[in-house]
């Protein structure tokens, strides 16, 4: 999979399937802005961010700019292409579109995966090159105590410059090389030069031989930072998992409070229809006035749930807008929105096979793919700090050339000859290596206790164990999970079959009740009990039938199929 992270639009195609979403390609989305230009990762290797090196124009940019970086976050997108008369036409495919393109919390989660992509340069910063130099000018006047210190106040200066250049290669060899000069001017007159011009050309290497021996070992914390990386990306999706759900649950709230709103308006309707017809028989003198109150007292209570019902549905559209970004564009904060979902009773009765589901969900699942990923960076940590606990055992080499030169004097009294000179004869003499100096050594540092590496080799054996059982508890807690939201959709089967078979029952019901009352052999009472009986078997019948969709929709979470089944797919 290429983790670029970024989530594509779903393809235009009517049928929602996940083969027709995988033909067609989509369009960045997101709420976050683009990053900087200066931070674009490279060509070469797509989780290593551009860093430029001295000499080129964006170093100079980089180091030494003033330019803070902005920070603006775009607007909501896509709303224009669902608005329809004033209103926002919203299938659940186009509901999720808007989700992925303005939904905050996603553009935080992969936010969050970057950050530990950058964590890869920087665990590369132990092989960069540097570059140091120095000038210093000292003066100093002392008095002396002999004659053979050349003056009776003797007055120097000194003007030591180093440059020099040290980088560590990939297989744990340091080297360094570097030129150093210095001026010594004096008033002693038993100096043969002065000012006294030195030259030397320094290079030094140290090769470690048992810790931090071989590329392998000096690349493990580029490819633990890897390994973490990797386990950012399945942490991504399973908060994605998450977030789609909860986004896919609020669209379902408001199909859910939609159709109880209705339910609930039937209700008033049928509470209204009552009550004319006994105020009609009041006024004819075929029912006591004491038989008017209790349509009157029902139509009040279907009043009451009717309001009940439409500030449930403000509340639920309420947070399906925060989910999809409306909030934050003040065309369509406020803009109705009308759901096109149907509400459907289940017709699939296949049964499930519960092992094989299990087993795709323990394929599937990101977070057992995290903990696996962990285990992986373990064995990485206990080999780092078992290279750690070796003893430095290094082979040390370093070779001088120098060289002398300024005005040299020669003789002594009336003899003494001056020869020009300058500090073009220290570089003659340091590139001519006339003058070397060279060594070669072997240096151990042993520690008699290393109580810190051992400590934190500990760790990372504490840590294998630690990831393995959580393997396993991972394991157990997924199949717990996919059995009990399979026992959910079979019950909610169950219950949307039981839920229509009382429906229809309470509405043969009402109408045997009403026949009843219109040959005058029941009462108002049975009539509108049957009404209640009616409008409750529906309301079940509405929430059985959401609900279905609501345990569907956690299956296919638990089972990690749901980015699939809705046309995600993460770059």
């Amino acid at each position: 999979m290429n983790w670029k992270y970024r989530l594509l639009s779903f393809a235009t195609a009517t049928v929602v399937t996940t083969s027709s979403f995988a033909q067609q390609a989509g369009t960045p989305l997101g709420s976050t802005p683009a990053p900087d230009p200066v931070f674009n990762y490279t060509k070469k290797d797509k989780d290593l961010l551009e860093s430029p090196i001295f000499g080129q124009k964006a170093y100079f940019k980089r180091h030494f700019g003033n330019e803070s970086p902005k920070f603006e976050l775009r607007s909501a997108a896509k709303f224009e292409d669902f608005a329809v008369d004033n209103k926002l036409e919203l299938s659940l495919r186009s509901y999720l579109q808007l989700v992925l393109a303005n939904n905050v919390d996603i553009d935080i989660q992969r936010l969050g995966v970057e950050i530990q992509r950058n964590a890869i340069t920087r665990a590369y910063a132990p092989f960069d090159p540097v570059l140091i130099g120095s000038f210093n000018s000292q003066r100093t006047i002392t008095p002396t105590t002999n004659q053979l210190e050349g003056a009776a106040t003797l007055n120097q200066l000194s003007q030591p410059t180093n440059l020099s250049y040290q980088q560590t290669l990939a297989n744990g060899i340091n080297f360094n090389t570097g030129f150093t000069a210095s001026k010594l001017s004096t008033n002693n007159s038993f100096a043969f030069f002065n000012p006294a011009l030195n030259a030397q050309l320094v290079s030094g290497v140290n090769i470690p031989l048992l810790r931090n021996r071989g590329t392998a070992v000096n690349k493990l914390p580029i490819t633990i930072a890897r390994s973490r990386l990797r386990i950012g990306q399945e942490n991504f999706l399973t908060s994605l998992l998450q977030l789609m759900t909860n986004a896919e649950q609020a669209y379902w709230d408001v199909i859910g409070a939609r159709e109880s709103l209705r339910v609930q308006e039937k209700a008033l309707e049928l509470s209204s229809e009552a009550l004319k017809r006994s105020r009609r028989e009041l006024e004819l003198g075929a029912i006591s006035p004491l038989d008017i109150y209790q349509p009157e007292a029902n139509y009040a209570s279907a009043e009451i749930q009717v309001l009940q019902s439409r500030y449930r549905l403000q509340q639920a559209e309420d947070a399906l807008r925060r989910q999809m970004g409306a909030d934050l564009d003040s065309r369509f904060k406020l803009m109705p929105i009308n759901l096109t979902e149907a509400v459907t009773p289940p017709t699939d009765d296949a049964e499930f096979d519960r092992e094989k589901i299990v087993e795709r969900a323990v394929r599937l699942r990101p977070e057992i793919r995290s903990v696996d990923e962990s285990i992986v960076a373990d064995d990485l940590s206990l080999k780092l700090q078992t290279n750690l606990l070796r003893p430095d055992f290094s082979l040390r080499g370093s070779y001088i050339s120098t060289g002398r030169g300024g005005t040299q004097f020669l003789g002594a009294g009336s003899n003494r000859v001056v020869v020009p000179g300058g500090f073009g004869d220290a570089l003659d003499q340091m590139f001519g290596f006339g003058f070397p100096i060279y060594s070669f050594g072997l240096q151990m540092r042993l520690p008699i206790r290393d109580r810190a590496a051992t400590a934190n080799y500990a760790d990372a054996v504490l840590n294998k164990r630690r990831d393995l059982l959580t393997r396993r508890s991972t394991e157990q807690n997924v199949r717990q999970q996919v059995l009990n939201a399979i026992s959910q959709v079979e019950s909610s089967k169950a219950s949307v079959k039981l839920a229509a078979v009382a429906r229809d029952f309470a509405q043969k019901q009402l109408d045997a009740e009403q026949k009843k009352y219109d040959l005058g052999t029941s009462v108002i009472f049975f009539v509108l009990d049957a009404q209640t009986r009616l409008v409750n078997a529906e309301a079940a019948l509405v929430n059985q039938t959401v609900q279905y969709r609501r345990n569907q929709l956690n299956l296919l979470r638990v089972t990690g199929e749901l980015l699939d089944e809705r046309g995600i797919k993460v770059q």
